[in-house]
């Protein structure tokens, strides 16, 4: 089973649409090549989806839309458990405001995640070579540790897959952060999508801290998309191999 790191979210776009009608710090020069910084973060991603056997959260979705159909606004709070190699369970604990964003999008979203855990899914959505063509954009030296900017296109027009920029972590080789949109419109009502998700690290593994995003309606209107994940317990999982620097680096 792999864990790609935006696997569901990309579908909010098609599902807001169909359900309602760094400061950058000064340019230094990479400790090593592009390639070898994707080959890392191919390798430590797939490590990791090995290793984190299972883990639960808590979810805050919310949403809200300003349009032709008014104002709409809607939260839904659900407890997440996941066993690998590829099963989530949802729990709802409360839900309120619009009925049409709760049953059309939240739900939707939730039954579109667990359809991405499907292998074959995966595959098609995986950060690697096989999907994305990546460029160097910058390495930035923060107080926080390096990190790695990449460019990311997407060798496919799939609604599933995006264009933007990475921010993969200089020791664990993990992506921190994402800025992009879809690499195809999901949805002929949506004119425009931004997405901006961030990551932390819960013991040895990077899980969602936050998702944003924003869409334009075509008709008229602007939806306002967030996910808040919290309370992360791993709850079983096998210990990691560290990456030193100088391995890291090895051709």
């Amino acid at each position: 089973m792999k864990i790609s790191p935006h696997s569901g979210w990309l579908t909010v776009p098609l599902l807001i649409a169909t359900g309602l009608a760094q400061q950058a710090i000064a340019p230094l020069h990479p400790p090593m090549s592009t390639a070898k910084v994707v080959e890392n973060l191919v390798r430590k991603n797939l490590e990791r989806a090995h290793a984190l056997t299972a883990y639960q959260g808590v979810r805050t979705y919310r949403l809200e839309y300003h349009g032709f159909l008014g104002l709409r606004t809607a939260e839904m709070v659900v407890d997440v458990k996941y066993q690998s190699p590829g099963t989530k369970e949802f729990t709802v604990r409360s839900a309120t405001g619009s009925k049409l964003i709760i049953e059309k999008v939240f739900k939707k979203l939730l039954e579109s995640e667990k359809e991405a855990l499907r292998e074959e899914n995966q595959a098609r959505v995986a950060l690697n070579n096989d999907n994305y063509i990546f460029a160097f954009e910058r390495y930035e030296d923060t107080p926080n540790g390096g990190q790695y900017v990449l460019s990311v296109k997407p060798r496919t027009k799939n609604k599933f897959l995006y264009s933007g920029k990475i921010w993969i972590n200089a020791e664990d080789f993990a992506v921190m952060r994402i800025e992009g949109e879809p690499a195809k419109n999901p949805s002929f009502w949506t004119k425009e999508t931004r997405i901006e998700q961030v990551y932390t690290k819960v013991g040895d593994f990077w899980l969602p801290s936050s998702n944003r995003s924003t869409s334009s309606i075509r008709l008229g209107g602007q939806a306002s998309f967030s996910i808040e994940y919290k309370d992360y317990l791993v709850t079983s999982a096998a210990p990691l191999a560290k990456l030193s620097n100088k391995a890291a680096a090895t051709h």
